[in-house]
């Protein structure tokens, strides 16, 4: 019996050590470095992260464009997307896909809130292009409407820098709608359009 006894005794003097020198260690700790707490609240996902909760899940999406103006006819398709958080929180990642004037149109895209210049920001790639197009912005009043500007080159007119919108509209937590719009045109701008539909 005194055999057991010894390793028990021990255990609990090495906790007790343990425990007091822990708690010392946190006493005696200096408080964060400014720098590095400024830097760790700017890098940190926040409330207005948050606000893009309701574009994760999958989706599925109809295109409608505009491609001759308003008055004509527009050209329709169907895809599917996907939408998740990446990187802890920071980015919603939207990986599409879709077609476009009945070519298979893949595309990828982030969507995020830069905490420093206090403005959401977008990126976006697809296989139609050699462009990468970026855009940032902010809610509307209503907190349902969210605007972003960019500049993008129009393949067709030549046209360098030319002023692009793109706005989503949160309807409910089963469907948003993707506008493109150019800013340019008066008094509808709008020259295409994604309704994404949650899957069921």
């Amino acid at each position: 019996m005194k055999q057991n006894k010894i390793p028990a005794i021990i255990t609990l003097v090495l906790v007790l050590l343990f425990s007091s020198n822990l708690t010392r260690s946190q006493e005696n700790k200096p408080d964060m470095d400014p720098a590095m707490k400024k830097w760790m609240e700017a890098s940190a996902p926040g409330d207005a992260h948050k606000k893009l909760n309701d574009l994760a899940g999958s989706w599925d999406i109809a295109t409608t464009m505009w491609m001759e103006g308003p008055d004509k006819p527009p050209v329709t398709s169907k895809g599917t997307a996907e939408l998740k958080w990446v990187l802890d929180g920071r980015f919603l990642q939207h990986n599409m896909n879709s077609e476009m004037m009945g070519m298979p149109m893949n595309g990828i895209g982030f969507n995020g809130y830069d905490n420093v210049d206090k403005k959401y920001i977008m990126f976006w790639i697809d296989n139609t292009s050699t462009a990468m197009f970026t855009a940032e912005g902010g809610f509307d009043k209503t907190g349902t409407i969210l605007t972003m500007y960019g500049k993008m080159d129009d393949v067709i007119t030549g046209e360098h820098d030319k002023n692009a919108g793109y706005v989503i509209r949160f309807i409910d937590k089963d469907k948003w709608i993707f506008e493109f719009q150019d800013p340019t045109l008066h008094p509808n701008s709008k020259v295409g359009e994604m309704v994404y539909t949650r899957k069921k």
